[in-house]
């Protein structure tokens, strides 16, 4: 059977840089930081006491107050960024096919405040009155319930689940939304991905790892991948929504493109709970699956988003993994990581970078990876390679890679690149 094509149409985002696509667009290219002193619970007493939070997030403009009760944050994110992508998709909701539009959308945690909120009140009461749980304690917490969420909003009765696979979730989401159009199974889906870690037991579990940076006198800096000085990601939350679609179904209807989704790729790195392979060995074959599924060559690409965490061996095996999947070509194209500016968003990770990487292909520009200071060099890294530093970059963007990578060895790549009818 001949593989249908699948096209980008809709885009909403809610980032630690802004409340809506633009704003978080805006903040990209311009190297704007959006870390800052945790604001979520009192992190006084923790090793890390920063984070990169949204701000000024207004759940009522997106769900009544009565239904926002009954949601985790991280679902009233995802809501928040899927009615900005579906409303910037402009679809006649009245007439189309609702049985063949679906909603696949990821988590890495789910509603881990909710979570904590519970246990911590059942420690209350358990000596006392006994277990006291709010009713909708479940449905709150679990990890696929912004995909039921978006789907019961709109009436949308086409393939509806989450994928969970830590830190690539949102990516494997994008993939298999592309992959179910491509076959025919929908004429679009919703998909991308939403967190909301920043909470005591989310940034607690994260430092007990030694994961997180602790540069706590300056939060805007402390985001810094490729550095010698790196010493750990940097939470972020928020949520980032696609809407996908067929190809002539998007036509017919005379939709705006953004840019064609062409490749997918996944692979493990069977090698440990939560460092990557030292030699990017996972990181090589997702890539490599990638360029084999989109029928490209490493040459085409012109832009990779990479995973870049600011982590001591995260960054120094997927630099490692680019050279061998990109040999001589490695050190004409472009990598930045737009992590240095938002975060470490988790399972929303691969959807606001999906769509970093989908602007900088409809745009001509790459984002910067910021915070690299001259000289704060890994005798590790190959500084040929041209991450972008500092500055965004205009250059024509025919094609660009996104990678994520995930606790477990999860690892995610998709291929977007300019569409050509």
């Amino acid at each position: 059977m001949e593989l249908k094509r699948v096209v980008v149409t809709g885009l909403g985002a809610i980032s630690p840089l802004g409340n809506t696509l633009a704003e978080t667009w805006e903040g990209l290219i311009n190297g704007r930081s959006g870390a800052g002193p945790i604001t979520h619970f009192d992190a006084s007493k923790f090793k890390t006491q920063f984070a990169c939070e949204v701000k000024n997030f207004d759940a009522s403009l997106y769900v009544d107050r009565k239904e926002a009760r009954k949601c985790d944050r991280y679902s009233l994110l995802a809501i928040g960024a899927a009615k900005q992508a579906i409303a910037d998709a402009a679809m006649d909701l009245e007439t189309e096919d609702k049985n063949r539009i679906g909603v696949i959308f990821a988590a890495g945690i789910g509603g881990i405040q909710t979570f904590e909120d519970e246990v911590m009140g059942y420690a209350k009461t358990k000596d006392t009155i006994g277990p006291k749980f709010n009713p909708f304690f479940i449905p709150k917490m679990i990890a696929d319930i912004a995909a039921g969420h978006i789907s019961m909003i709109y009436g949308f009765r086409g393939p509806n689940f989450a994928t969970v696979s830590a830190c690539a979730s949102s990516t494997n989401a994008i993939i298999d939304a592309f992959n179910y159009i491509r076959l025919g199974k929908a004429n679009a889906i919703v998909t991308g991905g939403a967190e909301a870690a920043i909470a005591a037991a989310g940034v607690g579990g994260f430092n007990s790892m030694n994961a997180l940076s602790t540069r706590n006198d300056s939060p805007e800096t402390a985001s810094r991948p490729f550095s010698a000085s790196r010493d750990g990601f940097v939470m972020g939350e928020g949520a980032g929504c696609l809407v996908l679609e067929e190809l002539e179904h998007a036509l017919a209807r005379g939709a705006k493109i953004y840019a064609e989704i062409v490749g997918g790729g996944m692979s493990a790195d069977a090698y440990h709970l939560t460092a990557t392979h030292p030699e990017g060995l996972g990181a090589r074959l997702t890539m490599q699956n990638a360029l084999e599924d989109a029928g490209m060559k490493p040459e085409d690409i012109d832009y990779i988003n990479v995973h870049g965490t600011s982590t001591p061996v995260g960054d120094i095996s997927e630099a490692k993994a680019v050279i061998d999947v990109f040999g001589e070509h490695a050190y004409k194209l472009n990598i930045s990581s737009t992590k240095s500016m938002t975060g470490h968003l988790l399972g929303a990770a691969g959807a606001v970078e999906a769509i970093a990487s989908v602007m900088a292909v409809k745009e001509d520009i790459i984002p910067p990876t910021i915070n690299h200071a001259e000289g704060d060099d890994d005798p590790e890294i190959d500084y040929n390679l041209n991450f972008t530093f500092n500055k965004a970059q205009k250059r024509t963007v025919n094609a660009a890679l996104s990678n994520t990578f995930g606790f477990g060895g999860h690892n995610a790549t998709i291929i977007v690149k300019k569409f050509v009818k």
